[in-house]
Formats: C-alpha cells, sequence, structure tokens
C-alpha cells in the first residue's frame, strides 16, 4: 500500500533530525558540549548556508543560556547586522576565573577551555566564520571576556567587556597577542565601580588600573576621541592597528544591546571583522 504524502513527509522528518545532530539544538535547545552546553540564534532569514559572523555573550552572576536568548532587543540588534547570536553559560552561578568570591584559587582553565570548545562547536556545526567573531560580556561576564582578552585573544576578532573586568590582583601582563578591545562602563555604576568594591573576601580590580596595564601591554597610543548615543570613548591604537577603546557612559550598572552594536561596527569600520 503506497505512503501518504503527510506520512512520507513525517518520516523524512524523523530522518533528517537523526541524519542532521549538528543542528539538533538553537534559541530554545542547548547546543550540548559534554556537561557544559550553549545555546545560538541565527539570523532571520538565514538560508542556513551563506557563512556570517557571531556575538559570543558571557551572562553575568547567576545567568544562564537561555536568559539571552530571550532578549528581544539583542535578537533584533543581531537580525539587524546579519549575524549570530551565541549565548555561553558558566560552570557555576558565576564564571571561575581567578579571584571570583566563590572559588578565588580558581585559575579559569575550565572556562578558558569551555570557550575554546563553544568556538570549535559552533564553528564546526554552523555556517559561522571562526575569523568574525566578538566575544562580550556584562557584569560578571564583563570579567570572564577580559580574561578571554588577556588568555584567549587569538580565539576572537574582537572583544566588547562592558560594566566587569578582573578580580583582584589584576594581572601585570598577559599571554597572549594584543586584542581588539572597546570596553564599556557606567561613571556611576554601583555593582561594579570604576574602582572596584570588596565582596567577601575578594575586590573588583579597578577599571583605570586594567585599561593602564593592558595600554601598556600592547603599545596603544591615543588614535581620537569617540561619541555614540550617550557614550563617550578614548580611542587608541598600536602598530599593527589593533585598537583599545575606552567608552563611558554617565548610567548606572546598565546593559543596552545598542552598546554592543556600536563595538561590532567599531571593529568593522576599523576592519577587524
Amino acid at each position: 500500500m503506497p505512503r501518504s504524502p503527510i506520512l512520507s513527509l513525517i518520516l523524512f522528518a524523523i530522518a533528517f533530525s537523526f541524519t542532521t545532530p549538528g543542528h539538533a539544538c538553537g534559541p530554545t535547545s542547548d547546543c550540548r558540549i559534554g556537561d557544559r552546553h550553549y545555546r545560538i540564534k541565527m539570523p532571520e532569514n538565514h538560508n542556513g548556508t551563506d557563512v556570517i559572523g557571531a556575538i559570543v555573550y558571557a551572562h553575568g552572576y547567576r545567568g544562564n543560556a537561555a536568559g539571552m536568548m530571550r532578549n528581544k532587543s539583542m535578537a533584533e540588534m543581531a537580525n539587524k547586522l546579519g549575524v549570530a547570536l551565541i549565548s555561553t553559560k558558566s560552570a557555576s552561578d558565576d564564571w571561575l576565573i581567578p579571584g571570583v568570591p566563590e572559588n578565588p584559587a580558581s585559575n579559569g582553565k575550565v572556562e578558558l577551555e569551555y570557550f575554546d570548545a563553544v568556538v570549535a562547536d559552533a564553528t564546526a556545526r554552523f555556517p559561522i566564520d571562526k575569523n568574525k567573531l566578538m566575544a562580550t560580556g556584562f557584569s560578571a561576564g564583563g570579567m570572564m571576556t577580559w580574561n578571554l582578552i588577556c588568555h584567549r585573544s587569538e580565539l576572537f576578532a574582537g572583544f566588547a567587556p562592558m560594566a566587569g573586568t578582573f578580580w583582584e590582583p589584576e594581572p601585570a601582563t598577559c599571554d597572549t597577542p594584543p586584542a581588539n578591545v572597546v570596553h564599556i562602563h557606567g561613571t556611576s555604576d554601583r555593582i561594579v565601580p570604576l574602582l572596584g568594591r570588596p565582596i567577601q573576601q575578594t575586590h573588583q580590580g579597578q577599571i583605570p588600573q586594567v585599561m593602564d596595564m593592558y595600554k601598556k601591554y600592547g603599545g596603544y597610543k591615543k588614535s581620537g576621541d569617540t561619541e555614540f548615543s550617550d557614550l563617550v570613548c578614548e580611542d587608541a591604537k598600536n602598530a599593527e592597528g589593533k585598537i583599545l577603546n575606552f567608552c563611558l557612559h554617565p548610567g548606572g550598572h546598565s546593559f543596552k544591546s545598542e552598546y554592543v552594536r556600536f563595538a561590532w561596527e567599531t571593529l568593522e569600520k576599523t576592519g577587524k571583522l
């Protein structure tokens, strides 16, 4: 007896789901990598084959990958840029980086290796250009981003940490080449003040000190000033053309998708993405 067209479609869908396991995850389901995961949203109307860039986001304290996928503003921003949005998840409530209150003795290795795995997995499963990736994060995610800047600079084309930096003691140097960085922070931030604050037995790092360290490390020199929305940026560049922009806004501990867009477009205009 011949199959009905509907039955044939159902059987095809079932077979397809088993033969393409690499795409069996997305904005509402986890992409598993060992005991960890991430989520991803491709741009609307993407044809499934064109290779595109991606924004890799690190959440704040007690955040998760699913939460960012529910952020409509970020989804719309990524759609307009035509890039994928990858949302990562910390190993615990917080990113296990050096100095973190939950585990001050952590060396951060578990998180660095996790981001290695996320990039390798996402660029293998999806049509994403590994040379057009920007890492960003807010608050604790900004701290994670700075650890990536210092120890995984070659994994991303650029970085946009927001409202976060290292825990004390801030590193005196880094161990991977100077990167393209757009740091964004609020001058009225009371959660992660520019000069940091104590939390339990630890203390947040000081933003000006970190910026000075990285400026010297990468040989950046002031190249001008930029304004965007409520951001005022002091721009710097090194002999290799890498940028280090320090952008301040008058607000507090706030996150805006337009800041992420600004960082991406800044890197794009300077030929970094």
